[in-house]
């Protein structure tokens, strides 16, 4: 017995330093050890005596008190129980947590120390059912309320029979506490961002309102005649409203990369021809600072790769950007080259040098940081917010690249970027606006809805200049009632206004109005949460302020001829397609009640063949299909269907007939089924019309 009680105790001390979340591996040793325990407990448990009502324990003494001790100090809970989920036995660790007494412990039932009993008995349950628990929650009634996740198996016999069970807690308390803390940690991320993101969009509204007046009448007074000394002094206007605006979108940008909505597409595009418009832009700043442009670019380059050329511009214009402004005199060179490629990719280096100012070593990590720049003095004397490089890092990032930069104080810099890109047999299609003006667009109607009077009078000039018609509102309400009124082929809605924005009055117009009239939203914020908006409501595109007149004309014109064609669709579409009632009309010598009968025994009586031709093809029944077919092609010429639906239909009693051709007939069958549906469709429609001329 003594042998026996030594080796129970080192199997308790060895299940119960077993972690508490067990891989499968760990549940296999258990259930070897409780296997190994299964001849000492039967014996332990038949030398259970009842003594005045309670459950004892007797001829049980531990000779290994060392053995005990170790189970007694383990911080993890350990409770053997019998088939009926009685305790036979625990360690330290299970009284402390019950703030019970050993005595206390040993018979009583192990649901009644948690919270929730039922759970606790469904622990074990478990446990007999499956031969094995694990990471079962529970939480013991003490006085802090202790969270705790068990694993535990079966015991067995030497037969196999199960005749108990041992478990093992851990106490994740302390872990439960962490989780809180992280989720209320990460929902105050989340509110922190979401504040952001709507102070963002308010400045960004705030800011570009004006600018769009401020930036949009600049261009129309520079296209009038003035003096020297007036367009000097517009261009200067129009280059600090310019660069007012990339500021925002820099900060807008940030915001994007920050909340992981920053969005990339992946359209074919010619790397030779992106880096020939990128020149094409600072030739005459080089001019005018008399620096000399290098292009070094690999002809053995693929014409046409795939990825996002927009994103790519943004990322190589605010590096030559710097380039350009740091450096004073001598060059600035572009490569671009072939870093390793295979028939599905390629990857490029372009590498941007400069003759500049250079910067320091120690700077290298911090011109890539938000709101950084080499140096304090730098922003005094260049200009800028310090945000262009950690755009371009983190788009570069963003897309699986890499940005590095080579620098010495005084000779210059070179920034090099090393990204990925797709090889194609897609076709490069032109983003340039091709001329739009044609006689269709002459007789457009606008309907601007705008609430800030400058902004009005911006879009009337603009839309003047294209000959427009166009009509105003001040906010949304005003809109809907125009709209009730009159049709316009357009509609500019401003998001933001008072009594009712552009949200709530576009969803009246598709809603409750039922109108497919495109709509452009004019906004002012550009953040990709209003876009979304936007298009989940229902309107067609968007324009961001300032305004740039020629994107809008080519948005005007696009829409309104693609809004004709489709009109001229469903026109064509809903007149009659598959059925001709001329025929019928003549038979019946225009008797409005004969038609009446004659429509209605067809719409009762096809749908009914059609079922029970595709019930016969099921069954192979072919002469029920020959005979659902016969019944039906007599309506074809009755109803003015085309001769082709009538050949469709004998094709597939041929079919029938001869039992051959059973692939293509499965394809005709649901050919004509389709034709038929159509036709009912139609014939149900002139049926309202002859009972409503009867009325």
């Amino acid at each position: 017995m003594e042998k026996e009680n030594s080796y129970l105790s080192k199997s308790l001390v060895e299940a119960s330093t077993e972690d508490s979340i067990l891989t499968t591996g760990k549940v296999d040793r258990l259930e070897t050890q409780i296997k190994q325990l299964t001849d000492t407990l039967e014996k332990t448990t038949k030398e259970l005596q009842t003594k005045n009502g309670e459950l004892e324990i007797s001829g049980l003494e531990i000779t290994s008190e060392y053995a005990r001790d170790i189970i007694e100090v383990s911080l993890d809970i350990l409770v053997v129980l019998n088939l009926e989920g009685k305790i036979l036995d625990v360690n330290r660790a299970m009284i402390d947590s019950t703030d019970k007494s050993r005595a206390q412990l040993l018979g009583s039932d192990f649901c009644g120390y948690f919270t929730d009993p039922d759970k606790a008995k469904k622990c074990y349950k478990k446990v007999f059912e499956k031969g094995v628990v694990m990471d079962y929650f529970l939480t013991i009634i003490d006085g802090v309320l202790t969270d705790v996740l068990f694993n535990g198996s079966v015991l067995k016999d030497p037969k196999g029979a199960v005749i108990g069970a041992v478990v093992v807690g851990r106490d994740i308390s302390n872990q439960k506490k962490i989780e809180k803390e992280l989720t209320a940690s990460k929902t105050n991320a989340e509110e922190t961002l979401q504040l952001k993101q709507q102070f963002l969009s308010n400045m960004s509204h705030e800011i570009r309102t004006p600018m769009n007046a401020i930036i949009g009448f600049t261009k129309i007074v520079l296209k009038t005649d003035l003096t020297i000394k007036q367009k000097e002094y517009l261009n200067a206007i129009k280059m600090s409203g310019d660069s007012l605006i990339v500021i925002i979108d820099d900060i807008l940008d940030l915001a994007k990369v920050d909340s992981g909505k920053m969005a990339f597409v992946n359209k074919p595009f010619k790397m030779a021809v992106f880096i020939t418009g990128i020149v094409q832009l600072f030739e005459l700043r080089m001019k005018q600072k008399k620096l000399k442009l290098v292009i070094d670019y690999n002809p053995e380059i693929p014409e046409i790769l795939l990825g996002d050329s927009g994103r790519l511009t943004q990322i190589i214009l605010n590096i030559l950007s710097n380039a350009e402004k740091f450096t004073s005199k001598g060059t600035i060179t572009i490569q671009v080259g072939i870093v390793k490629e295979n028939t599905q990719n390629i990857t490029l280096k372009f590498a941007i040098s400069d003759t500049g100012i250079g910067i320091a070593a120690n700077q290298f990590d911090a011109i890539f940081e938000n709101f950084q720049q080499a140096s304090t003095g730098t922003s005094r004397l260049y200009g800028g917010t310090g945000l262009g490089l950690a755009i371009a890092k983190q788009l570069v990032e963003l897309q699986g690249g890499k940005i590095t930069v080579e620098s010495k104080i005084g000779e210059g810099s070179t920034f090099n970027i090393v990204m990925l890109f797709q090889k194609t047999k897609l076709q490069y299609l032109s983003e340039v606006p091709q001329k739009v003006f044609h006689p269709k667009i002459k007789n457009i109607s606008v309907l601007v809805v705008e609430d800030v009077a400058l902004n009005q009078l911006l879009v009337k000039t603009i839309l003047d200049d294209f000959r427009f018609e166009n009509d105003f509102a001040d906010n949304g309400q005003i809109a809907i009632a125009k709209l009730r009124q009159r049709n316009y082929d357009i509609i500019l809605m401003d998001l933001q206004m008072p009594i009712m924005n552009g949200f709530e009055a576009t969803d009246i117009i598709r809603n409750e109005l039922k109108l497919d009239i495109p709509i452009i939203a004019l906004t002012a914020d550009v953040t990709t949460v209003d876009l979304g908006k936007c298009k989940a409501l229902g309107m067609d595109d968007y324009i961001a302020k300032p305004i740039d007149e020629h994107v809008l004309l080519s948005k005007i014109v696009g829409l309104v001829n693609s809004n004709h064609e489709k009109q001229n669709e469903i026109r064509n579409h809903t007149m009659l397609k598959y059925v001709n009632l001329e025929y019928l009309n003549k038979r019946t010598k225009s008797n409005a009640k004969l038609m009446e009968e004659m429509i209605t025994l067809y719409l009762e009586q096809t749908p009914k063949l059609v079922h029970d031709i595709k019930t016969s093809i099921e069954n192979e029944d072919w002469e029920g299909l020959h005979s659902a077919i016969h019944k039906m092609i007599p309506s074809f010429s009755i109803m003015g269907m085309s001769t082709d639906f009538e050949n469709m239909a004998k094709k597939i009693q041929e079919f029938a007939s001869t039992q051959q051709a059973l692939v293509e007939i499965h394809a005709l069958v649901l050919q004509l089924e389709n034709v038929c549906l159509e036709a009912c469709s139609e014939l149900a429609n002139e049926l309202i019309k002859i009972k409503n001329k009867k009325v």
